[in-house]
């Protein structure tokens, strides 16, 4: 939740934006400069004040709240005790993948078995870890940075690994737009790391990468193996819950 000091700070932006003083906003208020100044300064002050200063500058108290809470610095990851709550309950997971997804409350419901006051209740439970943050309407922000990553030995990898990895790799990768390619190859251990972000590259990269570097010594080379895979798929215990198609019992 945005603290007082985030709506003052926010507040200070919102007088720069409008071009007013300190002197035009005492005037509003019906305080003296000096006042306005030591208040704005010390960043502490009671939420009627932040409403009075909205009024003043016909700012939506609601829309201030909005923006500070859009300008809180994402999540690249989150607690053991967080992963811990997403994975306790199947629905819940299945909402958390489909909210990482961006789908809608409608979208939802519309392709899971899942009932619109179900769904809702598990996107609050999501706005209390700390996932999303649950607006009108049943709209949502996205709380999570665009590096986002599950912890690499958390619960929620933890239970992919036990629950979905055979599942996904079950599958012969011969459908239409599907493909596994496995490529391994030996490169430095100082260029290793970038490959983790540019895994959406073609396989070609890597391999290109593995005869370049056949002229470093070995010592200066590591082993390493990339898997990249894409297939027509869904984890089995999400597509058990799935409504039945339109014409079928």
């Amino acid at each position: 939740m945005s603290t007082t000091a985030d709506l003052v700070l926010s507040l200070k932006k919102e007088l720069k934006a409008a071009g007013l003083t300190y002197a035009d906003l005492a005037g509003r208020l019906g305080m003296a400069e000096s006042s306005v100044k030591r208040m704005l300064a010390r960043g502490d002050m009671p939420l009627s004040r932040v409403d009075a200063i909205c009024r003043a500058l016909q700012l939506d108290f609601a829309e201030l709240a909005r923006r500070v809470a859009d300008a809180q610095p994402l999540m690249t990851e989150l607690t053991q005790e967080q992963e811990r709550a997403v994975v306790a309950d199947k629905k819940l997971l299945l909402v958390a993948i489909s909210v990482l997804s961006l789908w809608t409350l409608e979208q939802i419901t519309g392709t899971y078995r899942l009932s619109e006051p179900e769904c809702i209740r598990y996107l609050v439970q999501l706005d209390r870890i700390g996932i999303i943050e649950l607006r009108p309407l049943n709209r949502y922000r996205l709380k999570l940075a665009k590096t986002f990553r599950w912890r690499p030995h958390g619960p929620v990898m933890n239970y992919f690994r036990d629950h979905v990895v055979l599942d996904y790799f079950n599958g012969g990768f011969d459908g239409a737009a599907e493909g596994l390619l496995l490529v391994h190859g030996s490169v430095s251990r100082a260029i290793a790391p970038s490959f983790v972000e540019r895994m959406q590259r073609l396989a070609q990269d890597f391999a290109q990468q593995h005869q370049a570097d056949q002229k470093l010594p070995d010592a200066a080379r590591e082993g390493y193996t990339l898997v990249m895979a894409m297939r027509s798929w869904e984890f089995d215990a999400f597509k058990r819950l799935r409504r039945p198609a339109s014409g079928t019992r």
